[in-house]
């Protein structure tokens, strides 16, 4: 959607970034946080293609691809597609890659398919008027969220956030299998929203470099506009405060960035994310 290292010697009171200017020392810590959360999809070691690239082999771009570059001059963009074909896949451009990474692959014949705000916020202790914004009403009665390890209730998990994604059927007892087969499965928390004993929401907090990195926010369509996102963020914010992590952070879509503002998240960086079409 990730060694405890970038946070050191930086404020965890504020973070003031724009996009387009070189990371802090705590976006460092954001950017490897979601790193390791997209390698822990399949990680390949191809460090002579100059990229970190994961390839989980389900037939769905989210699953497969590169995060970042590690420095145009020696990364063989031609090698990396041979690299993943047969999947579908992303290349994601963030702050973390050289800054003429995104000409470097339009020249090659990458098409930019959309922009999505990297959000941030401070941990510690709760912030008024964040941590449990008013449209907290709304939830629905009954709500609970509760952790997720293993077992039927994880199948339930990835069902729901599949359905949500418009992930067709036939990907998803792969993705039962590479959730279930993470190496960093110790810094991961899933958090199921339930509803009448039925997963209805889910979430998954990546706990690493001092982030709480929260993917894969998906609420089942007929109960979206109820809390349920809502109650998810927060149960995500409180695990993250309970492991010692500095930030909360995400990547956002246009749908969720209001509800994440409203958690007093601030838009910091953005990742461009490219495919190839054939």
């Amino acid at each position: 959607m990730v060694d405890s290292t970038g946070a050191a010697g930086t404020s965890h009171d504020a973070v003031r970034l724009q996009d387009g200017v070189a990371a802090s020392p705590a976006m460092a810590s954001v950017f490897a946080n979601f790193r390791q959360y997209l390698m822990g999809w399949g990680a390949a070691d191809r460090s002579d293609l100059g990229v970190d690239l994961f390839r989980s082999g389900l037939a769905a771009p989210q699953f497969n691809g590169v995060v970042r570059v590690r420095s145009t001059a020696g990364t063989d963009v031609a090698a990396v597609r041979r690299e993943l074909a047969g999947v579908p896949w992303w290349w994601w451009v963030g702050p973390d890659s050289p800054e003429e990474t995104a000409d470097v692959l339009r020249h090659h014949g990458g098409r930019q398919l959309t922009v999505m705000p990297v959000m941030v916020r401070p941990l510690g202790a709760p912030v008024a008027g964040h941590d449990r914004p008013d449209d907290d009403a709304r939830t629905r009665s009954g709500l609970r969220v509760e952790p997720v390890r293993d077992g039927g209730r994880l199948r339930e998990l990835v069902r729901t956030y599949r359905t949500s994604m418009g992930i067709a059927p036939g990907p998803e007892a792969g993705m039962v299998r590479a959730e279930s087969q993470r190496g960093d499965n110790a810094d991961i928390v899933r958090l199921a929203a339930v509803l009448d004993g039925r997963v209805v929401g889910t979430t998954v907090l990546i706990t690493a470099h001092s982030v709480a990195g929260i993917f894969l926010v998906h609420v089942a369509a007929e109960l979206r506009r109820q809390g349920v996102a809502t109650a998810l963020t927060s149960a995500a914010l409180r695990v993250g405060r309970e492991r010692g992590m500095h930030f909360a952070a995400l990547v956002a879509s246009p749908a969720g960035e209001p509800l994440y503002r409203r958690f007093g998240f601030t838009a910091a960086y953005r990742y461009r994310l490219f495919d190839f079409p054939d």
